[in-house]
C-alpha cells in the first residue's frame, strides 16, 4: 500500500466519522427537543447539553484531522510529503507509519 493509498484511506475513515458523529449530534438535538425534562438538575447523570458538547468536541476533532489528511495529501502531489514544515529535514518513517498525516519531525512537534 503506497502512502497514497494509506492517506486516502485515512480520508475515508474521517468522511465516515464525521458523518456519523454527525447524526449522533443531530440524533442528541431532536432528543433534547422532544423532552421537557430537566436535564441541568438531573441527578441520573450526563445532562443532554453535556452529551451535546461532547459530540461536539468529537466531531472538531474528527475534522481537523481530515483537514492535516487533506493538507498531507497536498503535500504528496507537490513532493513535500514526509519532510518536516518546520525544520525541513526528514521525518522518520517510523512516525509517518504512525501518523501519516504527520506535518512535524518527532523534534519539532515536542
Amino acid at each position: 500500500m503506497t502512502v497514497t493509498d494509506e492517506l486516502v484511506r485515512a480520508r475515508a475513515e474521517a468522511l465516515a466519522q464525521i458523518d456519523a458523529l454527525t447524526r449522533e449530534f443531530d440524533e442528541v438535538v431532536a432528543a433534547s427537543r422532544s423532552s421537557n425534562a430537566d436535564d441541568e438538575h438531573d441527578p441520573e447523570g450526563a445532562t443532554i447539553a453535556f452529551e451535546r458538547q461532547q459530540v461536539v468536541a468529537l466531531l472538531d476533532q474528527a475534522r481537523r484531522r481530515l483537514a492535516d489528511v487533506d493538507d498531507a495529501l497536498a503535500r504528496a502531489e507537490t513532493g513535500d510529503y514526509g519532510r518536516c514544515a518546520d525544520c525541513g529535514q526528514p521525518i522518520a518513517p517510523e512516525r509517518l507509519a504512525a501518523r501519516p498525516q504527520a506535518r512535524t519531525c518527532i523534534a519539532c512537534a515536542r
